[in-house]
């Protein structure tokens, strides 16, 4: 039998009460948990070497998170007061991230994940997407209801000729939208497969890469198993880590 493969799912920093803590929520640990034996990595304040944490894992899904990837790492002009940031996250994530893809492990990157892709790449992001002109403002609805928040907001449209037709996703399929970041501009290599109506990149997937490397700005890992779409690239990435465990 080949083994249960590990899938690292990476944690933020941040302070709870009067605790500096490593936090994930329980919807990422149960999509990757669709895909083998999850393992969250903290961020820690020195970074845990990348080469020996991805010497032990079959896959790796980049999760969303309220903070965003400190602009210094793309070159961009300096955050608003109040944008809530996560240094020791980028400072593990990206460079985890750019030696998994060298290395042909299986990445799925979602939201912030999507953005940190995106960033390692070589890519720029769009700080406050709601205020571009002729782009729709994609942050989740005021609501304290999660079922409200989380629920499809937009279409995709999905480029023919690509993953994620390949896949059998189809043309066009509802999505949920709970950001305020966006790609400005797309990392070398990177593939569009999915576009927002107001032309706004919401999934990508990297040619030529030597594994299993996708990304989408929107959240499958909610409710996954009610959703066709969000299953189709979870067993994907699922099916990609356990060929992986199995080459070990």
């Amino acid at each position: 039998m080949s083994p249960m493969p590990l899938i690292g799912v990476t944690a933020c920093r941040q302070t709870l009460g009067k605790y500096d803590s490593h936090t994930v929520g329980d919807k990422y640990v149960e999509a990757a948990g669709h895909a083998g034996l999850p393992v969250v990595l903290p961020a820690r304040s020195v970074p845990s070497d990348p080469q020996a944490l991805l010497a032990h894992l079959d896959g790796l899904l980049f999760t969303g998170s309220p903070s965003n990837v400190e602009p210094h790492h793309y070159q961009g002009p300096e955050s608003l007061a109040g944008t809530q940031h996560d240094a020791a996250r980028d400072a593990y994530t990206l460079p985890l991230l750019r030696l998994a893809i060298d290395r042909g492990i299986p990445v799925f990157c979602i939201c912030r994940g999507f953005q940190e892709l995106n960033v390692a790449l070589g890519g720029s992001l769009h700080q406050r997407v709601q205020e571009l002109p002729g782009h729709a403002d994609h942050r989740e609805p005021q609501s304290e209801l999660l079922a409200e928040q989380y629920a499809p907001t937009h279409p995709v449209q999905v480029p023919p000729g690509g993953m994620f037709e390949r896949l059998g996703l189809p043309a066009s399929f509802q999505v949920n939208s709970l950001h305020s970041q966006g790609i400005d501009r797309l990392a070398q290599g990177l593939r569009i497969e999915a576009l927002a109506p107001d032309g706004l990149v919401e999934g990508v997937s990297l040619a030529d890469s030597p594994g299993f490397v996708v990304g989408v700005q929107w959240h499958p890992e909610w409710n996954f198993r009610e959703s066709p779409e969000s299953l189709t690239l979870l067993d994907a990435f699922r099916d990609a880590c356990q060929r992986h465990a199995a080459s070990r």
